[in-house]
């Protein structure tokens, strides 16, 4: 029975010029998938944590380009977890590769930047995974596998420190009771000093701590029944949101000249989050087939709070706080392996509880240049084109303005699937699959929102000989409420052809299909309020008994702006169909590995991130549709005993096919624009990392056992930040080095990062014409002392 046990080193090939097979190496228990990854069609990439520990990666944002077409670039706060895999990717709301932790699934990506302390093996599968996986797995799936306290035993230790006051410390005790009962208990605390100065506040704009921890319980009460208990907590209050002022774009006229090429915010962003997660693997080993119960439960309380103009003006802010409590169940049933035919049968629902409330604060400064002066802005271009207009002014007399927005936004989500692989198909090697899976999801939103805005109107009007002024001063509440409703069913179906000629070798062609669930705009809800707050501005002007002379007047030249609370928030479903051949091949008598893999991506009603034209918070259009067309390589290969090589590389062109929308002039005025051709944004054209090892192994003697030198190269680019492609990131990568000292149960490791001090951007955007951008982060050096006891 596999209980995640690690197989002994006095187990391993005695050829070690061989490529260790991971998955020879680590037994993962899972509860879906009949066959090793590399005996399946489809492309995936497995690190060991000997991987992790030469690559540095110690979050999910470290796996940027180690793995072919993976970007996630480190930007924004834990909150912020963008990762784009073969042109789809995701920077708010529902994600669309999927995260699963020892089993279970992690739904919201709030929840996927966490710490690796005790991480033991990261798969990541790319292209869609929605037959077994479901939704928002239309780009991929990240399996990320805690260690064992079966193969793990007594206690692990490690410190780090390096430049830019960093500091991390975890301890880890794993105990095997007996044959039946294993567990593991541990902690983590780290710290980060920051590395991007604040001009206006004079601190680390990116200053932050985190502290956390597992518990973790195996029970094996009979030969082929398995219980497992994992519990993880963890708490983050991080500064984030370092964003460079770039000036002004779209040809709006600069203001704003001492912050150019600086940080400004003149109030600090920070973000907290509580996140408990707990799971129950449950499996039990028939004769014929392998039941399994994968029980899930997440917490996740959190605050962001936002100075949302970026800038040293002070406009307005953001505060977004979050509580989510979700609920899965999954019950899976397949064939043991080494079968003709396999198969796997389950059913799958989750339930979450989302609570936002995400008010706006508007002052005084921002009420003038945002409110007030939008309203101004009108009159004044309407009096230049009509110039029988009366004159008139709007002044809010608010020092503050305060716009409430809470909303709840529960999901319900079931699904049944089959899977089945026919092997020796008319020939030995020669294997078909096909899959099916039926998804529905409802969600709901119940939204309440108000403000109240005091104000004078002023108008001065021309009537015969006589010129009329008229003042006033009004309230104008106002308050939204209400309830929607979407639901949808998807069918998520897979085709796969696979020929093994021997093991370790094969070709393969897949066609498949994955979505990524649609949903609600949050974000932009206080913009919706704004509108209906200028509305609610104008009709206390018409009801005014001082302004009843010139209500025709106010009437015909003040706008009123459409409201519709369901139109503007809601989004459809994203959906891909993904065309894909490729190899697995095991050459030189096990010398090398090789994985190869080429890729057509037909994608419908793409999801795109984008602020709203006020800049109050940030909403997801669809897209029409894209094309992404690609290919991927992976080597690894053993040149000699001490001496080992691997190389990443992939390629995507990702392209809008169909994409028509309206983009506002320097003069606010609405313009029908197609970007048909331009590139994806946020999606690199190239990934690409080279690493090697080189390991001396001491004499007994020596006060050392063995010194190991590591080194890597890893870039991506180009990059285009906008749908216009009119401004974007060129290739660039950092290199990476490592130099390990080991003796016996002991090691320190000495390592830089971007070693040459390489200056890139990790993310840029525009808001009320304006642009940002983050910069990467710069060289760092680091030491960390491990020990096992």
């Amino acid at each position: 029975m596999a209980v995640g046990t690690t197989v002994r080193a006095e187990d391993l090939p005695k050829d070690t010029l061989k490529v260790i097979d991971i998955e020879e190496v680590t037994v993962i228990a899972s509860p879906k998938e009949n066959r090793k990854l590399r005996e399946q069609p489809l492309a995936a990439t497995l690190l060991s944590q000997k991987d992790m520990q030469a690559n540095q990666v110690t979050s999910m944002k470290s796996l940027t380009a180690l793995v072919p077409n993976l970007f996630i670039p480190d930007y924004g706060s834990r909150l912020t977890s963008a990762i784009y895999i073969r042109g789809i990717g995701s920077r708010i709301n529902t994600p669309s590769v999927g995260l699963y932790v020892d089993n279970m699934p992690y739904i919201d990506k709030s929840a996927f930047d966490f710490n690796y302390a005790d991480v033991e093996r990261i798969d990541v599968l790319r292209g869609p995974q929605g037959t077994l996986y479901g939704r928002n797995t239309m780009g991929g799936l990240i399996k990320v596998y805690t260690k064992s306290p079966f193969s793990y035993q007594g206690t692990d230790v490690r410190l780090s420190a390096a430049t830019y006051d960093n500091y991390n410390v975890s301890l880890t005790h794993y105990h095997r009771i007996s044959d039946k009962f294993a567990f593991s208990a541990g902690g983590f605390y780290e710290y980060e000093g920051g590395f991007f100065d604040n001009e206006t506040t004079g601190k680390k704009a990116d200053q932050g701590s985190a502290a956390g921890g597992r518990l973790r319980g195996i029970y094996l009460p009979t030969s082929n029944l398995k219980i497992d208990l994992n519990i993880s907590y963890e708490y983050d209050d991080q500064g984030g949101y370092p964003y460079y002022y770039t000036g002004a774009v779209n040809g709006a006229q600069e203001t704003f000249h001492a912050g150019i090429g600086k940080i400004t915010a003149n109030q600090e962003s920070r973000y907290r989050r509580n996140m408990l997660n707990s799971g129950v693997n449950i499996e039990y080993q028939a004769r014929d087939f392998v039941l399994s119960s994968v029980t899930g439960y997440q917490y996740l309380n959190d605050r962001m709070f936002l100075d949302q103009d970026f800038i040293r003006m002070n406009y307005f802010n953001i505060t977004q706080k979050q509580k989510s409590n979700m609920i899965s169940e999954e019950i899976v049933l397949k064939s043991k392996p080494n079968k003709r035919w396999q198969w796997t049968t389950g059913v799958f629902g989750f339930y979450q509880e989302l609570k936002t409330d995400a008010p706006v604060t508007f002052h005084k400064e921002g009420i003038d240049d945002i409110i007030e002066g939008s309203v101004n802005a009108i009159f004044k271009e309407l009096k230049e084109n009509t110039p029988s207009m009366p004159d008139m002014w709007l002044t809010i007399n608010d020092q503050d303005l305060y716009i409430a927005d809470k909303l709840n936004t529960p999901t319900l989500s079931g699904a049944v699937y089959h899977q089945s692989t026919i092997n020796d198909l008319f020939v030995k090697g020669l294997s078909f699959t096909a899959g099916m899976r039926l998804d529905y999801e409802k969600m709901k939103m119940k939204y309440y929102s108000n403000a109240t805005t005091n104000f004078d109107f002023d108008l001065r009007m021309t009537m015969g000989p006589r010129v009329i002024e008229i003042n006033d001063e009004m309230d104008a509440p106002t308050e939204l409420s209400g309830e929607m409703s979407n639901d949808y069913l998807q069918l998520l179906p897979k085709f796969a052809l696979q020929y093994e000629w021997k093991p370790g070798n094969n070709i393969y062609a897949t066609a498949s299909r994955g979505y990524r669930s649609g949903g609600y705009n949050v974000q932009s809800f206080s913009d919706i309020t704004q509108k209906e707050m200028r509305n609610n501005m104008k009709e206390a002007m018409l009801a005014s008994e001082k302004l009843k002379s010139a209500a025709d007047k106010i009437d015909k030249y003040m706008p009123t702006f459409p409201v519709d609370p369901e139109g503007e928030t809601f989004y459809k479903p994203e959906y891909t169909w993904n065309y894909e051949v490729g190899s697995h091949l095991t050459l030189w008598n096990g010398k090398l590995q090789a994985d190869l893999a080429a890729f057509y991506m037909d994608t419908k009603d793409q999801q795109i991130a984008k602020f709203v034209d006020s800049g109050l918070g940030r909403t997801i259009v669809n897209a029409g549709k894209s094309r992404s067309i690609g290919a991927e390589a992976s080597v690894r290969t053993n040149l000699t005993d001490a001496f080992s090589i691997s190389m990443n590389y992939g390629y995507t062109y990702a392209t809008f096919t169909d994409y028509t929308t309206n983009l506002k002039t320097s003069k606010d005025i609405l313009v029908d624009i197609s970007y048909e051709g331009n590139y994806v944004p946020f999606v690199p054209k190239h990934t690409f990392a080279v690493g090697g090892q080189y390991v001396f192994r001491l004499a007994s003697r020596c006060w050392l056992d063995e010194i190991q030198l590591n080194a890597d190269y890893a870039g991506a680019g180009r990059i285009y930040w906008t749908e216009q492609n009119n401004t974007s990131q060129a290739f660039y990568g950092t290199l990476n080095g490592r130099i390990a000292l080991s003796k016996g149960p002991g090691q320190i490791a000495f390592w830089v990062r971007n070693a040459l001090d390489r200056e890139y951007e990790t993310f840029y955007f525009e808001s009320m014409n304006r642009g940002f951008e983050q910069k990467g982060r710069p060289m760092q050096i680091g030491v960390d002392v491990r020990c096992r006891f």
